[in-house]
């Protein structure tokens, strides 16, 4: 074990601990989150604060026995600060600890994932997927794994190139996406593209763990105005290597605003919060791209819908859910 892992309780929980099954929990080793854990409970809530609020990242990575005991320890301490905790993308097994505790517990979105064992991308369904891979191909496109600290000046440009095409003011998100580099790096895995040896388009994969363990497809950026195909084409190429490994799972990770549905809110939740829901999910595109982003997803047959809730101390507010989104980097 490094003395990197040795160094962090979020990556050792996540990896042990993970009780609601959240395919998101690496996203908890995140720099810049904080890490609240108690002396003899087994876990830990990773958090970030903004404004006068805590916006903590899924529910305690804790052991059962530990779970109870740290959510309610850590919303004291939150308390005790004259902060508002509210907590995002929780699993529906988080849900009951929460509402025990008092909050107001709605479905936020949905998480979606495919096991790859059953993809092959044969067939009439992913024709213009495989149109897509092809043309990149055709456009002189080569993928490659490749080591992060090895290609920073690359991924730079894109970075600057993909933020530069979102309008003047954008920000890249943070939080409830990944990160590249760092101390975690080594626990993730990088594709790159390039056309001509000059990057074009990257995704970053980070590592599920519990049942579904796999990967997940992380932050993922390209060249505006590059070749068609260049996101379809390194997933594609990375399918092929997980399938070659024997890996059973592929997440696509949370989209807020989908897979929305009665019957997986909770008791107690907020019909009022349910309903800007459904509507940012039909009007919500200047907010958050949720139908552009499930549409990539629904490519790869990503057929297996996880709800994801979020929890308001008392009750459901605009202030939580937007200090979420500034929690996130979005504004």
């Amino acid at each position: 074990m490094s003395a990197t892992e040795i160094e962090s309780p979020a990556f050792l929980a996540v990896q042990k601990y993970n009780p609601a099954d959240n395919s998101s929990s690496f996203l908890a080793v995140n720099e810049g989150n904080e890490t609240f854990g108690v002396p003899g409970l087994n876990g830990v809530i990773s958090f970030r604060r903004t404004g006068r609020y805590a916006v903590q990242f899924g529910g305690p990575f804790a052991d059962r026995a530990s779970y109870d005991a740290l959510l309610e320890r850590f919303v004291t301490h939150v308390r005790d600060r004259d902060l508002t905790l509210v907590a995002v993308q929780l699993q529906r097994e988080d849900t009951d600890a929460y509402v025990r505790q008092g909050f107001t517990v709605n479905q936020i979105g949905a998480s979606w994932a495919v096991r790859v064992p059953d993809l092959t991308l044969r067939g009439t369904r992913f024709m213009q997927l495989r149109n897509k891979v092809s043309r990149a191909h055709r456009n002189g496109l080569k993928i490659q794994e490749v080591q992060a600290a090895e290609w920073q000046d690359g991924l730079a440009v894109v970075d600057r190139a993909w933020l530069g095409s979102k309008g003047e003011g954008a920000r890249p998100l943070e939080f409830l996406v990944g990160q590249i580099g760092g101390p975690m790096q080594a626990h993730r895995r990088l594709f790159v593209g390039t056309i001509d040896d000059a990057p074009v388009a990257y995704i970053s994969y980070s590592p599920v763990y519990g049942s579904r363990a796999g990967w997940m497809h992380d932050l993922s950026r390209r060249i505006p105005d590059g070749s068609p195909g260049l996101m379809e084409a390194i997933n594609a190429h990375a399918l092929e290597v997980f399938r070659g490994e024997g890996v059973e799972w592929l997440h696509f990770g949370f989209t807020p605003f989908t897979g929305l549905d009665a019957s997986h809110e909770v008791p107690g939740h907020s019909p009022a919060f349910q309903w800007l829901m459904h509507f940012l999910w039909d009007q919500g595109a200047a907010l958050y791209p949720a139908q552009t982003q499930l549409a990539y997803k629904k490519k790869w047959a990503a057929d297996v819908l996880i709800p994801e809730y979020v929890a308001f101390e008392n009750q459901a507010s605009l202030a939580g859910f937007a200090h979420i989104f500034r929690a996130s980097n979005a504004f």
